[in-house]
């Protein structure tokens, strides 16, 4: 492609888009070598600068790969089109003001590291309508197989919520 004429930078960010896209988080450091040689071009130019992104190109091709984040991303977005957007729990709101602490706004918000292991039993990051959803489901490829064993982990240390009546 460069030989034909291509811009060197569009290919640099192709290598980019590629490492989100269809390395993910099987390999997070695709990532990092995408940028790297994106940048390295950048200071170097032509003909050196090349080499880093034939560098990185190998990189790409021998990683491990996995859409699933891209898969994740495109959910939520169809969710937040076809419904809008939801409102943020109560509990992870900020009470700067004695009004809002009145609201409710941050209370019964439970600080991860004040429980065994960082992680409240009872937390909800997601608004009531979307506590069941379910957008990211890591492959068993690349890093996202030691994701997957976490998330399990961490799940398996959550209690389900109780939904809460407002208080009078």
């Amino acid at each position: 492609m460069l030989d034909g004429g291509a811009d060197p930078l569009y290919l640099a960010r192709r290598l980019v888009r590629m490492a989100s896209e269809d390395v993910g988080l099987a390999d997070p450091r695709a990532l990092e070598m995408a940028l790297a040689a994106k940048d390295a071009y950048a200071f170097l130019g032509s003909p050196e600068g090349e080499l880093a992104l034939a560098q990185a190109t190998a990189y790409l091709a021998s990683c491990p790969k996995s859409n699933r984040v891209y898969e994740a991303w495109n959910a939520v977005r169809a969710v937040v089109k076809g419904g809008g957007s939801a409102e943020v729990p109560l509990h992870l709101r900020n009470a700067p003001t004695a009004l809002l602490k009145a609201l409710d706004y941050g209370r019964e918000y439970q600080y991860d590291h004040d429980y065994p292991d960082a992680i409240a039993p009872e937390q909800s990051y997601l608004p009531p309508s979307l506590r069941q959803a379910h957008f990211y489901e890591p492959s068993d490829r690349g890093l996202e197989i030691r994701i997957q064993e976490r998330l399990r982990w961490i799940n398996a240390h959550r209690q389900p919520v109780r939904e809460k009546k407002p208080h009078a």
